[in-house]
């Protein structure tokens, strides 16, 4: 990335390297590593590469930052107030529209699945009746293996970005980090048909995860006019053409994403800002929540037309709606104790679901390195392995009668969904395992979380359920086609609430579907370890607020619980991946540490004069993978003070605006400081907003090498700057919270012969795997502590 002397791009397991403890050598605190994937330098700063999707990238820091040169600050000057007018009107406009294209897209989805689902459920269905079960079973897993091999197809060899959820890259990219084609206009097409694929072929996954990712696919091509080889040049879209504002708009898209997935628009708001967003104001939570009324109304429009029977089999499935509002929830004090005990085993379990996974990523990284093939393969096999357990586990309950009280239409029913599937059961009974499994994934939701069914469900068929669940969760997470994690979670969580809901029946008076409901929401406070938005979107889903108070109490144990054994499983998938996302609390031991300390493990910071000769500038290109350059001015005197020349330290310039520099072949004949009119005359704000273009691709003549560039006026005379004797626990918290790119170390003393900069920190400079890589000490103190 930036301030790399030394890479190399090399994709494999890391080796865990034994390390010599020096006794001499102490250090109060140190910290604990998860090592990721990729292989990192034993130097300060690591490799350039991280997995994105499922695509080994090159990855570098977004500009968050303002950059405030002489272009931006006559800019900023002529604006006039419609302008200013146009500007916040047009934000609020592609906050519209990302509301409106996400509920269009998301609706789309839903109607697909249950459809495809539908139809492929009622011909299983027509052959059990028919006692055809082998039929029925190569029938079945046919059609998966076709919708799976689809999504995987598509993921594999056109988009592999598209793969998984999405959301930890969403993460990291609004951290700070630009995640390569994670958000063109391939990865939405195949994100859109992948997660219609590999929904409607029963895999053990969701399309919550899926649907963010797709909410800001649509949010980030709104904001740089489509695709990056057919962007729309209009003039009023030049207002966006910065990371800054795309990061707002990424933000609006993933929290409409959520609201689509759950119709939940205050718990999307949340998500947001609780799971993926680093930065947050005001002014972008109202945009945020407008987008997610936007969703909301979309939503409510599709399903009003879809109850009047043209949607085909979407009727009331597809989106997640457990409404509760009629149920009668009453507490007594011996309910405290199932509620305290489904949080502690949520956090448990959650926990555990978290460690597994991260061996069987670091497995499944192991089978994706052998080739395109191996990764449909793995798919395939997964697709398969599922069907045959969705069809032939059903056969293993017995089956069960119907309650007199219930209409012969209510049970047994023979349709795509619906309570008491009569399956392999004679006239009058039912299968409750076949209710569960050989259904939709948001139907099994709304049957496992159905109220007033205490006798519905044998206790084995819920242990069944729970294992195969998590035995699918856990192999499904990571092949190669879209998937969320959310359903899976909910799925494996309602079982063990139901189950504990049957131990607790006759001591207790909520309802064993309520059971289920907190059961899943503790499972997925314990593994993403999620508490607020977690706490809204189910308040949302149930549509009743008495739940509120045990909800709360469940997702605060199951957190607390949780977070003393391992990270939240986006976080562990973001280290897995490589991408350099920046905590929000420092580790203790670097307080102890100081950014000058950091600076000297690092090469020399290399600088540009003021006015430089080109041949100086395509030399420090070409020799460098640095991305911005200190420019300094000798023998300048300072307007107060004595008389005496000193050196200038007049900003920062990044490598985009050297290359355009070269490209545009703005040189000077002479060594001089140019005018404000001549830089306006060959370059705008929007040009210096551009990153494209590479030094391979400028040619300079050998006459032009020996002319001049005048740098002043593209240089950023403000960056941040921190004194060299500031901790690196202190330096980090301020670059995470203002979103840099570059921060510049600047020394404790002036006097002559001091440099006016000591060193330049970047995102990889803060990791805290890298700084331990350069100072092993640190670690070593804390593991000699254990070991007294």
């Amino acid at each position: 990335m930036e301030e790399n002397s030394k890479q190399y791009a090399e994709t494999a397991i890391p080796q865990v390297e034994a390390e010599t403890v020096d006794l001499e050598e102490r250090d109060p605190e140190s910290n604990s590593l998860t090592r990721p994937l990729l292989k990192r330098n034993r130097t300060l700063s690591s490799s350039p590469l991280a997995i994105v999707g499922t695509k080994v990238s090159h990855i570098e820091s977004l500009d968050y930052e303002i950059n405030e040169n002489d272009l931006f600050k006559h800019d900023w000057r002529s604006r006039s107030r419609a302008q200013v007018l146009q500007y916040v009107f047009l934000k609020w406009t592609l906050a519209c529209l990302v509301g409106l294209l996400t509920g269009i897209i998301a609706t789309l989805i839903n109607l697909a699945v249950e459809n495809i689902a539908g139809y492929k459920l009622l011909a299983v269905v027509a052959y059990i009746e028919q006692e055809r079960y082998i039929t029925g079973l190569i029938y079945f897993t046919a059609v998966n293996f076709l919708l799976t091999s689809v999504a995987a197809v598509l993921c594999v060899f056109f988009a592999p970005t598209a793969a998984g959820p999405g959301i930890p890259e969403i993460k990291a990219y609004l951290n700070g980090v630009d995640t390569p084609d994670m958000f063109g206009a391939t990865t939405l097409i195949v994100k859109i048909i992948g997660s219609i694929g590999a929904v409607s072929a029963g895999l053990d996954l969701g399309k919550e995860g899926p649907l963010v990712h797709i909410g800001s696919c649509i949010a980030s091509l709104l904001g740089q006019g489509g695709p990056d080889n057919h962007r729309i040049k209009w003039r009023w879209l030049r207002y966006f053409n910065n990371d800054r504002d795309r990061r707002d708009l990424i933000t609006c898209g993933a929290s409409s994403g959520v609201c689509a997935a759950f119709r939940a628009p205050v718990g999307g708001v949340l998500f947001a800002l609780e799971e993926v967003a680093t930065w947050w104001r005001s002014a972008l939570l109202w945009r945020t929540f407008f987008s997610t009324a936007v969703v909301v109304v979309v939503l409510r429009a599709f399903i009003e037309i879809c109850n009047n029977g043209q949607c085909g089999l979407f009727g009331r499935g597809g989106l997640i709606m457990f409404d509760v509002s009629n149920v009668s929830v009453r507490y007594r004090a011996m309910d405290i104790i199932p509620v305290v005990l489904i949080g502690i085993i949520g956090g448990l379990l959650g926990s555990l679901y978290n460690h597994v996974l991260h061996k069987v990523l670091r497995l499944y990284n192991l089978i994706n390195q052998k080739g395109k093939i191996h990764k449909l393969l793995l798919s395939l096999f997964v697709s398969i392995f599922t069907s045959v357990c969705l069809y032939g586990l059903p056969f293993l309950a017995s089956c069960t009668p119907c309650d007199n009280s219930l209409p012969d239409s209510a049970c047994p029913t023979n349709g795509r969904s619906g309570n008491y599937k009569q399956f392999n059961c004679p006239k009058g009974y039912y299968n409750d395992l076949a209710t569960l499994l050989l259904t939709t994934n948001d139907d099994a939701v709304r049957n496992i979380f159905s109220t007033n069914t205490a006798g519905e469900y044998n206790p084995v068929s819920l242990l069944i359920f729970f294992a195969i669940y998590c035995i699918l969760g856990l192999i499904t997470f990571g092949i190669a086609v879209p998937s969320g994690l959310f359903l899976p979670i909910i799925l494996m969580g309602s079982a063990y609430g139901r189950l504990l809901g049957l131990a607790m029946k006759s001591y207790t008076n909520i309802d064993q579907g309520l059971y289920a409901v907190l059961g899943a929401a503790s499972l997925m406070a314990g593994s993403m370890r999620m508490t607020v938005s977690l706490c809204v979107i189910f308040l949302e889903l149930t549509n009743n607020l008495l739940l509120l108070p045990i909800t709360m109490m469940v997702l605060l144990i199951a957190k607390t619980v949780g977070d003393s054994f391992n990270p939240s499983i986006y976080e562990i998938i973001l280290e897995l991946k490589g991408l350099p996302f920046l905590d929000a609390n420092p580790e203790p031991w670097m307080r102890n540490l100081t950014v000058a300390e950091l600076a000297d493990a690092k090469p020399p910071v290399v600088t540009l004069h003021g006015v430089e000769k080109v041949s100086r500038v395509v030399e420090v290109l070409k020799n460098t993978t640095h991305n911005g350059f200190p420019v300094v001015d000798d023998g300048v005197v300072p307007p107060v003070g004595l008389p005496i020349e000193a050196t200038e330290l007049h900003g920062l310039i990044l490598r985009t605006h050297l290359v355009q520099v070269l490209k545009k072949k703005w040189f000077l004949s002479e060594k001089r400081r140019t005018e404000e009119w001549e830089v306006r005359e060959k370059f705008t704000s929007v040009d210096l907003a551009e990153r494209e273009g590479t030094i391979e691709e400028v040619v300079v003549t050998r006459d032009e090498m020996d002319m001049y560039i005048d740098l002043h006026p593209l240089t950023n005379t403000t960056p941040y700057t921190v004194v060299e004797s500031m901790s690196v626990a202190k330096a980090m918290v301020l670059f995470r919270a203002v979103g840099l790119r570059h921060m510049l170390i600047v020394p404790k003393y002036e006097a002559a012969g001091v440099p006016p900069i000591v060193g330049i920190l970047t995102r990889q400079d803060l990791r805290a795997h890298n700084i331990l890589s350069a100072f092993p000490h640190l670690a070593r103190s804390k593991s000699r502590e254990k070991g007294h």
